[in-house]
């Protein structure tokens, strides 16, 4: 099932995340951008009310980085979470402090879901 457009302000939100990366989301686009796990992988890509911080349409997978502020919006991720899984999408998230301190491990977990996923 393919996914749903968003809305202009869906698309314009999206930019705007694009431009400004929290220092995580920089570091692990580093390793993600121009196919270097053997797919393409789309930044702040828009899907339905949502903007996941990473996509892969081809393998169906979601990748959120969570920061502090996470600890008080569990509910809304659970959502989100629970929206994308209707889609078929399979969400990892990592702590923000994960990917700073550990992207080997993050990176290694990623290219794992990629080889499970259709």
């Amino acid at each position: 099932m393919p996914a749903p457009r968003t809305t202009p302000k869906g698309y314009q939100r999206a930019h705007e995340l694009r431009k400004e990366p929290t220092p995580a989301e920089a570091k692990l686009w580093a390793y993600l951008r121009n196919d270097q796990l053997g797919v393409n992988f789309r930044r702040q890509h828009a899907i339905g009310n949502y903007i996941p911080d990473f996509c892969c349409i081809k393998k169906n997978l979601i990748i959120e980085l969570d920061g502090s502020q996470h600890l008080e919006q569990v509910e809304y991720d659970a959502e989100r979470t629970k929206y994308f899984e209707s889609l078929g999408y399979k969400v990892i998230r990592f702590w923000n402090n994960d990917v700073m301190k550990d992207i080997s491990g993050v990176i290694r977990v990623i290219q794992a879901a990629l080889e499970n996923q259709k």
